[in-house]
């Protein structure tokens, strides 16, 4: 059964992803003085002194047209109210109640969802008379909090117990290498390629806000959804929607750097990463910048070009793309090359079926006997060159590790082996194994045993 949902309420400002950061036990969540620094709801499991829940970080609660941008972040705020089964509803004990304060007490007395009422930022004197004011709202007498400080965790913990308690809980144990594992699948790209609009699609629901405004999405939102593939077989996928990157050093805002590390989390916390490219601007330096991060760190790497469905001159457009990532990704050739619309949907199957191949790829262990076997043969038909008249003797190779596949290869001054016999054996080795495109990593261990002489 899944874990009962807790959603955080409130207005700007009030400390929600403050709170949101101190139950998850990580700062997840972007957190400044300035408001509404939350737009899109961000989810992750909570613990609370032993307590196992889902919780749910929402936009601040704006009484704004639905076209407006703070609109639609109300609208991501409903959503939240209406996955949830306990509304955590927070105000601010510093300013006391404002009338937003009591336009969503009245939204949340209507609404199919016990409330729990807290006031932040309760830490001293002075906010005793807020918290009394807090009674006015009309629900049980409020817990004292601050998220900060960690005060008041006690009393939460004795108001979501009831709550919490109604679900029995189950753990499930994944193994990482299982092809039925949860796919972690990240999308990122630079701001406006539509990345927020695709998963969207993805979903078949608004689960994101999207709009012309650039740099909509911050926070780094990750959704839990089932696909069914082209053979009816559910296939579990979490969804990961990054904040665009810039150019470094166009990133002047404080919130835009926190966004830009987010979602750099965010890559290393997935297995594939989808890096979005818009068909209307072809590749940029910058595109080749996220690729070549993604690949360093040892993530597998589809690329697909979005808004195909208003790319001019497709064909040379696709050649062009190809090219260039070819000659701009050499440590990686032949890097899987996409084209989707998430205005349409159009080739977003084929997109998550590569997307788990590119995972069973990166996930592959292959024997020591067929790998020495290949070795043998790599050897004999390129054998190591002998700088300064020294012979280089490989012995054996062995892997070490997968995600992303990890070989060493051991021998009499292997350490001396040049890049381009090092780039020999990774390519042949991702030909015989059918590796695809995913990083591969190889170690070098030279003998260090003084009776070693091979000449």
């Amino acid at each position: 059964m899944p874990l009962p949902t807790v959603a955080i309420i409130g207005r700007p400002n009030v400390g929600k992803s403050t709170l949101f950061n101190r139950l998850v036990g990580k700062k997840l969540a972007l957190v400044d003085d300035q408001p509404g620094v939350t737009r899109d709801r961000r989810e992750a499991d909570a613990h609370l002194l032993g307590l196992d829940f889902r919780i749910i970080d929402t936009a601040g609660f704006e009484n704004e047209d639905i076209a407006t941008l703070p609109g639609r972040m109300r609208a991501q705020t409903q959503a939240a109210l209406d996955e949830a089964d306990v509304a955590l509803f927070l105000v601010d004990a510093r300013d006391g109640l404002t009338p937003i304060d009591e336009e969503i007490a009245r939204w949340l007395r209507v609404a199919d969802v016990p409330v729990i009422l807290a006031a932040n930022k309760a830490e001293g004197r002075l906010a005793q008379s807020s918290i009394y004011e807090a009674m006015s709202l009309g629900f049980d007498d409020p817990i004292a909090l601050s998220a900060e400080h960690g005060e008041g965790i006690a009393d939460l913990f004795d108001a979501l117990r009831p709550y919490i308690e109604r679900l029995e809980q189950e753990i499930e144990e994944e193994d990482p290498e299982d092809p039925d594992a949860i796919l972690k699948l990240a999308v990122v790209g630079r701001p406006n390629a539509g990345k927020s609009t695709l998963i969207n699609r993805i979903l078949n629901q608004e689960r994101l806000i999207t709009g012309p405004e650039a740099g909509i999405t911050r926070d780094s939102i990750a959704i839990d959804w089932v696909w069914t593939d082209a053979e009816n077989k559910d296939r579990r996928v979490r969804l990961i929607d990054t904040a665009g990157m810039r150019k470094r050093a166009k990133v002047q805002e404080k919130l835009e750097k926190l966004s830009v590390a987010d979602a750099l989390r965010a890559v290393d916390f997935a297995e594939v990463v989808v890096l979005l490219l818009d068909a209307t601007k072809g590749l940029e330096v910058q595109d080749l910048k996220i690729a070549d991060k993604v690949l360093q760190e040892g993530r597998a790497l589809v690329i697909a070009l979005n808004k195909w469905d208003v790319a001019e001159n497709a064909s040379s457009l696709f050649n062009g793309v190809k090219g260039a990532l070819d000659e701009g990704l050499a440590q990686v050739k032949g890097v899987p090359l996409l084209t989707v619309s998430g205005a349409t949907g159009k080739g977003l199957d084929v997109l998550l079926r590569v997307a788990f191949e590119t995972r069973a790829a990166w996930s592959r262990r292959t024997s020591t006997g067929a790998l020495n076997r290949w070795f043998e043969k790599a050897i004999e038909a390129n054998p190591p060159p002998a700088p300064g008249g020294k012979r280089i003797k490989p012995r054996y190779i062995t892997q070490n590790k997968t995600r992303p596949p990890t070989f060493v290869l051991f021998g009499t001054r292997v350490d001396l082996l040049p890049e381009s016999y090092r780039r020999y054996l990774v390519n042949s080795m991702r030909k015989e194994f059918d590796m695809g495109a995913v990083p591969v990593r190889l170690m070098l261990r030279a003998s260090s045993n003084p009776f070693d002489h091979d000449k």
